[in-house]
């Protein structure tokens, strides 16, 4: 399956919260305290949402009928997470999948197509973070071929820090 990575412009910054507000809804719904800050999201998280637009690193994600079946982030540098870095490297953030396609390994296919397009670009990792409070997300990216190489303490919660080998 193709997915097609529609860059997010500022007029759909509603919808990439909303995205994120059912995100954190369904997490909830599975009794994990992961994202729950999206339901009424800080001005620094907004900000964060904003600066990452205007930097042209989110993307609307979108299957062959051209429904947007979600969103992801995309840096060139994570700095709040990784600090600085020697090899090369793409940072995935705030991966969505909307709740009407779960089940389809869209998540999968999502990081598979990313990585392919990461390598491209002579990026050495492919990397992200999960909150280690959601032991299911982490054991989830373990699957797809992440290694836990570390944790980031941040203020909000305790984070694991994966990377995947790509050259």
């Amino acid at each position: 399956m193709k997915l097609i990575f529609q860059p997010i412009q500022s007029k759909d910054f509603e919808d990439v919260i909303s995205m994120f507000q059912a995100a954190a809804r369904k997490i909830h719904k599975m009794n994990i305290d992961h994202w729950q800050y999206w339901k009424n999201p800080p001005l620094e998280k907004l900000n964060w949402v904003k600066d990452g637009m205007a930097n042209q690193e989110y993307f609307f994600i979108e299957n062959a009928d051209q429904q947007v079946i979600g969103m992801v982030r995309i840096l060139m540098e994570d700095l709040m997470y990784w600090g600085e870095q020697d090899e090369k490297a793409k940072y995935v953030h705030s991966l969505v999948v909307k709740e009407e396609f779960n089940g389809q390994d869209l998540g999968k296919k999502i990081l598979q197509q990313i990585a392919q397009h990461v390598q491209t670009e002579d990026c050495k990792y492919l990397r992200l973070d999960a909150d280690s409070k959601n032991p299911k997300l982490c054991s989830y990216y373990e699957k797809q071929g992440f290694q836990k190489v570390g944790t980031k303490e941040l203020p909000i919660s305790v984070y694991n820090l994966y990377q995947k080998e790509l050259i």
